[in-house]
């Protein structure tokens, strides 16, 4: 036992030394950190200035509630969304107009027929038929581009321009 107190005191100015130095590295470091966490406070109160909270964990809740409602209202968007966009489709938003003299040389064109469809080429022919002495007006079905009743060539035609209108 002798030897090793023999031992530790010749040793002693180098673990007092060594000790001296961990404890300077030490003290640095812990100065070092509490520079950034002063560094960290401030940015975390000029983060949290005006936001209406007292600590992150209220503010996180807050906006975990705000997305909730942002997520809810998407929702509720997407599926008016879907229905406006089925409703659209049958919507008889495509006309062709193609206007005609019905009589030769008699008149002019004041004849007309309109076609009415929507994207599935249902819908409606209207064709007015016009003279010197009245004018009459007829309107046939169309289901599929196509009518139960016979079509003119100026109806065929007028549901051609109506398919190619956007």
């Amino acid at each position: 036992m002798a030897e090793l107190n023999e031992l530790i005191l010749e040793q002693l100015l180098w673990i007092i030394g060594g000790m001296a130095l961990l404890t300077v590295i030490l003290l640095i470091v812990s100065i070092v950190q509490g520079a950034k966490l002063r560094k960290f406070k401030r940015k975390y109160e000029a983060m949290m200035a005006g936001s209406g909270v007292e600590d992150l964990e209220s503010l996180l809740v807050n906006l975990k509630i705000q997305m909730d409602s942002i997520e809810d209202e998407h929702k509720l968007q997407t599926n008016q969304l879907q229905v406006v966009m089925q409703k659209l489709t049958r919507i008889q938003g495509k006309v062709g107009v193609k206007r005609y003299n019905a009589y030769g040389e008699r008149g002019s064109d004041l004849s007309f027929s309109m076609a009415m469809i929507n994207d599935s080429q249902d819908g409606m022919i209207l064709t007015g038929i016009y003279n010197r002495d009245g004018s009459y007006v007829y309107a046939k079905p169309l289901k599929g581009g196509e009518s139960t009743y016979t079509l003119s060539p100026e109806e065929k035609e007028a549901i051609t321009l109506a398919q190619q209108a956007e």
